[in-house]
């Protein structure tokens, strides 16, 4: 049982808001320890784990790019367009995007877009532009709307990307379901799970597309500036 010990520092740290990359390492380091494992095999082992996914530190080829483009006008660039294409809507321009980060997600494309490569740098100010000229921000109870824009902008890529995502057969989490339901004697092939994730993306993106349906006839009701 001490081997669990782990998830209980990994608990109490993200309960105490530390920083989750020390947790983790802690937390890593307590349960190798707990099973037996000698300091130096469990440094090793970091070490074998880093130079397998080395190929996640590539976001940091990307974001100095990113805060270039910003840096140039990227956001104005954004907002600019979005003024100029008459019926362009906060539900419009986010249901969009979430139709074109599911069908990404299930052809395995899930790096195309996320929040440091298009949300925050063109989908949020986009929204928020669109949003602007829906009259948010008329009254006092539309201050809050801007972030209200930006979670929605989030949101729209997180469920795009986690709802999509499983249609994909090859992608992780179909691959530990498999694992899963075979060890429990349940022989499932990954193309019949992946099938079975459709539904599942197409109950999400009505689900979501009402939302935002709901949030553009909020903005509506309000007067304009």
């Amino acid at each position: 049982m001490l081997v669990l010990s782990g998830i209980a520092v990994i608990a109490l740290g993200f309960l105490l808001r530390f920083h989750p990359l020390l947790v983790i390492i802690v937390s890593a380091l307590l349960t190798g320890l707990a099973a037996g494992l000698e300091p130096l095999t469990v440094l090793a082992r970091f070490g074998h784990a880093f130079n397998e996914t080395r190929y996640v530190t590539a976001i940091y080829m990307v974001l100095p790019v990113i805060g270039l483009l910003e840096r140039h006008g990227l956001q104005e660039r954004a907002r600019t367009l979005v003024a100029g294409l008459k019926g362009l809507t906060v539900g419009r321009l986010l249901a969009s995007y979430l139709l074109f980060r599911q069908i990404a997600a299930a052809l395995g494309l899930t790096a195309i877009a996320g929040h440091a490569q298009t949300v925050r740098p063109l989908v949020a100010p986009m929204a928020e532009a669109a949003a602007e000229r829906q009259g948010a921000g008329a009254d006092e109870d539309a201050r809050a709307d801007p972030e209200r824009v930006r979670a929605l902008a989030a949101a729209t890529d997180n469920i795009g990307l986690f709802f999509g995502e499983d249609i994909f057969i090859a992608i992780g989490s179909i691959l530990l379901m498999k694992g899963v339901l075979d060890g429990y004697g349940f022989h499932i092939e990954p193309f019949h799970l992946s099938v079975w994730a459709i539904p599942t993306a197409i109950a999400a993106a009505l689900i979501h597309g009402t939302r935002l349906w709901l949030f553009d006839r909020r903005l509506a009701r309000r007067p304009r500036r």
